[in-house]
């Protein structure tokens, strides 16, 4: 088929084609980034925290009024937890993963650094504290009982030693283990003994922009026992048990002292449900965004195609007289519709790339792959061929004897 008498009849119809192409490609535009996000945002949600989160549950614990004997207070409660049936661990925290509130700190290699070598979410936790979360050490030791002190909120403390993740290891450590090493966290002039390495620890916050993307893993665990009016305990169930364990865990609670909030008691898998709902909310709103929008453009394609069908009648009936087949006839709007399609996909995998690095710039996103604008631009294609074919079906059934008489 000669390409030319298609485009002498698209320059003819300029308006219509330059529509639907404009149209083709800000939909691809759209469909790249927007998928992009969702890919991104689902895949965020999936990563691990390192804790098992299948046997681990969080109970947020509030002491009324202003007790003077908070040490003692949190001593009973995780003596109390601990001779439960059923449980493995149990400690006292300031945070903990997927809890969306914590303490960041600086981590430098020398006490007068300008600048900290990279950032790191702060865990308190006691000996029991690896245990309990079910962290996996893959270096060193867990913090020994003679280690582990008494902190207050607001304490200054300075620990006797600190467990990093690998993420942080490799970050302050490069090359080599960082065990026996030293670190300064927040300048301080002190250093800090690295005595374990855990393969995972998830900070508390699941952003993906900002922090949370950046120091998704670089976490360090200091040992204390923490005595604050607000505090979380967590503690971890033998499988199988988690739910009759945390019923158990706040009536023993209760019996221990009535002086108290239970503010929340939630599963792990609960918390990352909650963490994460945000993100799941968007991938299902853009996923809905693309679908009408593909949607929106099959009809736009679908209107023009039979708008140019009704319009060229008499030469579809002249063509049809002169020998042309329905299979011409339909190559002929295929071809056509064929053509405007690609333009929009050049122009709007150009725009789609475009999105993207304002993106990158202004929201610290990453950048898109360049699989989704070639495979999103296959999609649209498909998607204007597929639309084109109906109204080309019906050029083609039109009778050439009905076509001239109504010419």
């Amino acid at each position: 088929m000669e390409i030319r008498p298609i485009l002498s009849a698209m320059r003819r119809n300029k308006v219509g084609a330059t529509v639907i192409a404009v149209q083709m490609a800000i939909t691809l535009a759209i469909l790249c980034n927007s998928l992009f996000i969702v890919q991104q945002r689902l895949a965020s949600s999936r990563r691990p925290s390192g804790l098992d989160e299948d046997t681990v549950f969080v109970i947020d614990n509030q002491w009324v009024g202003n007790p003077t004997d908070l040490t003692a207070r949190h001593q009973a409660d995780m003596a109390a937890l601990r001779s439960l049936p059923g449980v493995v661990g149990a400690y006292a925290t300031n945070s903990y993963p997927l809890s969306d509130g914590g303490q960041t700190e600086g981590c430098s290699l020398g006490p007068d650094q300008a600048n900290a070598t990279a950032r790191c979410a702060v865990y308190i936790a006691d000996e029991q504290g690896l245990a309990t979360m079910g962290l996996k050490l893959i270096a060193g030791r867990n913090f020994t009982p003679a280690e582990v002190v008494n902190k207050a909120d607001g304490d200054m403390k300075m620990p006797a030693a600190v467990i990093i993740t690998r993420e942080l290891a490799e970050k302050l450590f490069p090359g080599r283990s960082a065990v026996g090493q030293s670190m300064y966290v927040q300048f301080r002039k002190t250093p800090t003994p690295v005595v374990g390495v855990v393969d995972r620890l998830q900070v508390p916050w699941v952003a993906t922009g900002g922090w949370g993307s950046t120091f998704f893993g670089s976490s360090i665990i200091v040992p204390f026992r923490y005595a604050a009016v607000n505090s979380h305990y967590v503690a971890r169930a033998k499988p199988g048990m988690r739910a009759e364990v945390m019923k158990a865990a706040r009536d023993k609670l209760f019996a221990t002292s009535r002086a108290r909030v239970l503010v929340q008691t939630r599963t792990m898998t609960e918390a990352r449900a909650e963490a994460y709902r945000d993100d799941r909310g968007l991938a299902v709103v853009l996923s809905v965004v693309c679908a009408v929008l593909l949607v929106v453009t099959a009809f736009g394609i679908v209107g023009l195609t039979s708008y140019w069908v009704t319009q060229r009648r008499r030469q579809i009936g002249i063509r049809r007289a002169l020998g042309a087949t329905r299979l011409a006839i339909v190559r002929y709007f295929q071809t056509e519709n064929f053509i405007i399609a690609t333009v929009g996909v050049l122009l709007g995998g150009t725009l789609a790339v475009t999105l993207n690095l304002w993106m990158v710039n202004t929201f610290e996103m990453a950048r898109l792959n360049t699989a989704y604008p070639l495979i999103g631009g296959l999609v649209v294609l498909g998607l204007g061929q597929l639309a084109a074919l109906w109204p080309a079906l019906r050029a083609a059934s039109i009778s050439p004897a009905l076509a001239t008489k109504a010419a």
